[in-house]
Parts: structure tokens; sequence; C-alpha cells
């Protein structure tokens, strides 16, 4: 007999009443009275699992099943039955229980109630924990939404490179690829860029956006979805060394039309989330932020703010006591500046725009004023900032001007400046943080929870 999936039991359960079904999985618990037992089963093809009675009368093995601990993994048929007047819908009652294989009492977790930070340590076994279980398929979930948002509005998928000559961010700390042994110190003497593997310094990129521009400016509308790398030293609950990025880039959009795009994607996301993933949702509301759904809908139905950065620095220097870290115009604001202006002054999202050119990245369009760049933050309660766009300089004189400014090499740069010559045009783009939205969807407080298998300094297991 062919393996049913428990999510197709809970999506077609009235045709499945009084019929033998074959069900595989991961034992959560096993609760036994000597006369009948409940196998609390997952198979991971939805959040809930399902009930399975066994009794000494129908399973010869019954002692050795009432033994099992969590985590073993069985296969069992029986008889579906309808039990509405129950917690639970329905329940099989086990006609044959197969054992396949048997965790020991050094299984680690083998009791409820772990840490978060213990689960970390035991990242290769934490996705069948409840908790994380609803993480990852939400991450799934979301991941889908992603592309079908930007299928419904038109755009191309593409993929740009891993590997990169160009630190887009000019100076963020990036990760260095090479051949050279590092362990034979005799031939590292000779070790340069120009006799590596490439001929010259790359990078693990740490966005697409560069590559990602030359393709809007022929497809108009493209976005790129996938992994960028920091090698920044940071040891915080919203930062990590891999994370996933998505990053589209839009041929004739002004700063006004990319904060559009974004505020309708993010209202996209949430009522995808709140559509397709009732019983993540409504655990995270009960276990993990109890304001999660109000905060949601809250946001579905808002207007998100739009506000200068001088205006925001007059809002933040009235309180300035509050803060560890003191306001001033040209500051570039920490999480507890963007917290107060989302949670206490706006309750709702915030756009901050028009940043100090200083701290900026050098594509980023200077304005008239000659001191601010047409940038935008997306902040959020609870978490700060989620996406960081802008509209992309286009002047070749300003550009130059730019990479001069922020102290860069043109030759470095001569294919980004050659878009400015060949069919340049108004455009922007934006980076969202996919790991970050995972956070505001799911109330989850740590990067590292909303990663499969995360990668932080000093960290990188399995």
């Amino acid at each position: 007999m062919k393996l049913t999936d428990i999510k197709k039991l809970y999506s077609q359960k009235q045709d499945f009443q009084n019929t033998e079904v074959e069900v595989g999985g991961w034992v959560r618990s096993v609760r036994d009275n000597k006369n009948f037992g409940f196998i609390d089963l997952n198979d991971g093809t939805c959040f809930k699992g399902v009930q399975v009675i066994f009794t000494p009368e129908n399973c010869k093995n019954y002692d050795e099943i009432a033994k099992l601990n969590a985590g073993s993994s069985i296969r069992c048929v029986g008889t579906f039955v309808l039990t509405p007047e129950n917690k639970q819908p329905f329940e099989i009652k086990a006609k044959n229980v197969e054992i396949i294989s048997k965790t020991g009492i050094d299984y680690p977790l083998q009791k409820k109630g772990h840490s978060l930070e213990f689960l970390r340590e035991q990242a290769y076994l934490r996705p069948r924990t409840n908790l994380f279980n609803a993480v990852f398929r939400v991450r799934s979930e979301v991941a889908f939404a992603i592309h079908s948002f930007f299928k419904k509005e038109g755009f191309v998928y593409t993929h740009t490179p891993i590997l990169t000559g160009a630190d887009c961010e000019g100076g963020s700390d990036v990760f260095r690829v090479t051949t050279h042994n590092f362990f034979d110190k005799e031939k590292m003497k000779n070790a340069t860029p120009e006799n590596d593997f490439f001929g010259k310094k790359v990078f693990l990129t740490p966005t697409g956006q560069l590559e990602g521009e030359a393709l809007a400016l022929a497809f108009s509308r493209i976005y790129t979805f996938g992994p960028t790398f920091r090698a920044e030293n940071s040891n915080t609950t919203r930062h990590a060394s891999e994370f996933w990025m998505i990053e589209p880039e839009m041929a004739f959009y002004d700063l006004k039309d990319n904060m559009e795009l974004i505020e309708k994607m993010v209202k996209y996301l949430i009522q995808y989330m709140f559509e397709n993933c009732p019983d993540e949702l409504e655990f995270f509301n009960s276990f993990v932020d109890k304001d999660l759904k109000e905060r949601l809908n809250h946001v579905l139905v808002s207007e998100f703010v739009r506000l200068p950065y001088t205006k925001a620095i007059e809002i933040l220097e009235k309180v300035n006591d509050r803060f560890e870290y003191k306001v001033s115009w040209g500051i570039d604001l920490q999480s507890e500046h963007e917290r107060y202006l989302t949670e206490q002054v706006y309750k709702k999202p915030v756009f901050l725009t028009d940043f100090p050119r200083d701290f900026k990245a050098f594509y980023m369009r200077l304005n008239e004023d000659k001191k601010t760049v047409a940038a935008c933050d997306l902040l959020v309660p609870n978490i700060g900032e989620i996406v960081g766009g802008s509209q992309r300089e286009e002047r070749l004189d300003t550009l130059l001007e730019q990479i001069k400014f922020h102290n860069l090499k043109e030759k470095d740069y001569e294919w980004y400046i050659n878009l400015r010559k060949y069919g340049g045009v108004v455009h922007s783009g934006f980076g969202l943080g996919f790991e970050r939205i995972l956070m505001y969807l799911t109330g989850i407080s740590n990067i590292r929870d909303v990663e499969i298998f995360p990668r932080t300094p000093k960290n990188c297991e399995y």
C-alpha cells in the first residue's frame, strides 16, 4: 500500500472515513496503559500530526511499540476514523505498526521545552520540533509567495553570480575566495591575486544588485533571490554571515515608485501567510508572540509612513536621553532609534528616506542638496530595518563623482559605469532580507532561528 500524506488526510478527511490507510513518519510521543496506547505521529507534510491508537489485540509487538522514544520512525496501517467530538478531528486505529528505526535514550530531543540556544546546537534535529517545523514550513511558503508576487507584477526572475570581483557596498566586509594554500607557508610567499585562480581579487557576493541593474536595462523589471554573504563580525540577533536576499531592479522607476512596490510586496506576503499558513500563524500567535496576528493585520490596513531622515533626527533628538546611542544629524541610526520611530511614534511601518550620502553606497542617486541621497529603508516594529532601497544614480558625471567621493576605483566598476553610457535611464531597486521578513512574519526574535543551518561568526556546523 502506498503511504498517504497526513496533509491529505486533513484536507480530504471525509473521503477517508472508515477506509484503510497507511502513514509513515516520526514519533513525537507515545503513551500507553497496557490495554491501549497512543502515538503522536508527524510525517512533515503539514504542521499537524495524527493520533494513532494501538492495542495488544491488533499489534503483536505492542510492548515494543509502547517503549518507543521520540524521534523513532514507523509505518502504520490502520482504519481512518473521524472523531469530531474529540480534540483531534480524526484518528487511525492501527492494525499493524512497523518499527523502522528506534532512537535510544541519548536522542537529544527526548524532553519538551528545550531552550532555543540548545536547539541551535542540534540544528540537524530541530526541524522535528513544533516551533521549527512551523518556521521552516513558513520559510518555504513565503519563498513561493515572493516568486508569485513578482510573476504577477511582470518581473523576470534571474540568477546573478555568487562569485564577484566587485564589492558593491564599497568597504563592507566580504569573504575572499582563493585557491591559494594558506597551510603551505612556502607557497604563500609568492601568493598574489594575480596568480590566483581568477587572476584578481574575488569575493563571495554581498549583493547581486550591480548585475541586476544590467539586466533591468534589458528586461525593464527583474529580481534575484539567492544567497549573499557578509563577513562582518556581528554577533547580534539580526545579523548572519550567510543569508538570502530578494533584489529587484526596475527601469523607469523613481524612489516613489520603488516604495510603492515595496509596500505592495510586504502586504502581499502578509496576506499570503494568513491564507496559506493559518495553523502555523496560530501557533506563533499562541506560543511566540501573542500580538503577532493583530500587528500583521494592522499593517495590512495601514499606509506606510514616508519620513525623511532629517525630520526623523528632529523627532529623535527631542527624546535623546532615552537612547544609549545619542542622535545627531549625520549618524547612521541604530536599531533602538528605528524601533522607537515604528513602535512609539507611528506604531506601523515607516519608510525612512533621503539619508546623508556619507554612510550610504556610491550607487545611490545624489539629491539636489548634494548632502543626501534618494534612498529608503523600510523599518518595521519589533525588528527595525527589513528592506533597503534607493533610486540608482543614472547620471554619468554624478556617478563618477560618487565613486571618487567614496574612495573607490573607477576601473573596478568600468562595466557598471558603461551602463550609463549605453542607454541608461532612471531606475531603482531594493534588497529585502529574506530572514528578516521571516522574523517579522513569525514573531521570531533571532535570525538564527529562521535560518535552517545558521552561519554566524565562529559557527559553521553541519
